[in-house]
């Protein structure tokens, strides 16, 4: 089994830019992910995994090398690990995995889908919170719209504690996602304050997109001039908006129980 010891050794460095870089991710097609349970879902998920590196100062080989056939294992020390290790537990475990195509194309829905499309999200964390989300009520698929933030990004990764690899996930500009979702038949409700009903009043037990905006200025004209209907939370305190992830959820669960959670 290859080892490497050093933090100047030339892979290391190379997947030292593969976290910091975006660039890096996109030139070479591949990212990394850290922890177990993460890795097993990329597995379960289909992802390919080209590298698998353990620290055996934090996690026994015999644990992990189920993982790794036909992929190469390389056994690192504990300075080379906390050198490429993105949070502050440690498991000692991390892998290497090419990306997989976010083309709308690839999207594989059913006959009646629901599905949350997020304008412009900037912020990691709540990209990987909307995946969690979305994994956890079952839905068919997360579309983002004029992406900001490289969804490889290993915040996001960490953010969604594998719900990057559990959902089908798709990005495009917003023309893109509207032509899409036209041409498949699916009513579009607009979570925006404008000439908006309780989100609680339309029925979404038909194909269904939820789209929802940022938190700083919700979403684009675009949007809202092709709305079937456009949605509200209605808001009991003194605050105007909340999380994105948070008012996703909402959506999401009500849609779901009008689908009797199936």
């Amino acid at each position: 089994m290859k080892q490497i010891t050093s933090i100047q050794n030339s892979l290391i460095k190379s997947l030292v830019q593969l976290q910091e870089k975006s660039k890096t991710r996109k030139q070479t097609g591949t990212f990394l992910i850290e922890g177990k349970r993460e890795i097993e879902l990329a597995i379960r998920g289909e992802y390919k995994l080209k590298t698998i590196l353990y620290c055996p100062s934090f996690v026994d080989y015999n644990t992990i090398q189920h993982l790794a056939h036909p992929t190469e294992i390389i056994e690192i020390n504990q300075d080379v690990y906390q050198k490429l290790a993105y949070r502050d537990t440690t498991e000692g475990l991390l892998a290497v995995a090419a990306s997989r195509s976010l083309d709308l194309s690839d999207l594989r829905l059913p006959k009646n889908p629901l599905v949350l499309v997020a304008e412009s999200p900037e912020k990691p964390g709540n990209i990987g919170a909307m995946l969690r989300t979305a994994d956890a009520a079952g839905i068919d698929a997360v579309i983002i719209a004029d992406p900001k933030t490289d969804l490889y990004n290993p915040n996001v990764v960490r953010s969604s504690v594998g719900g990057l690899f559990t959902n089908q996930i798709a990005t495009g500009t917003s023309t893109e996602v509207i032509d899409y979702l036209k041409q498949n038949n699916i009513a579009i409700y607009c979570a925006t304050l404008q000439d908006s009903t309780p989100y609680f009043s339309p029925d979404y037990q038909k194909p269904t997109a939820l789209v929802v905006g940022t938190e700083a200025t919700g979403l684009t004209q675009i949007w809202r001039d092709v709305s079937d209907q456009n949605i509200i939370i209605p808001m009991q305190g003194a605050l105007d908006s909340m999380n994105v992830s948070v008012a996703a959820a909402i959506l999401l669960f009500e849609a779901k129980r009008q689908r009797n959670f199936k």
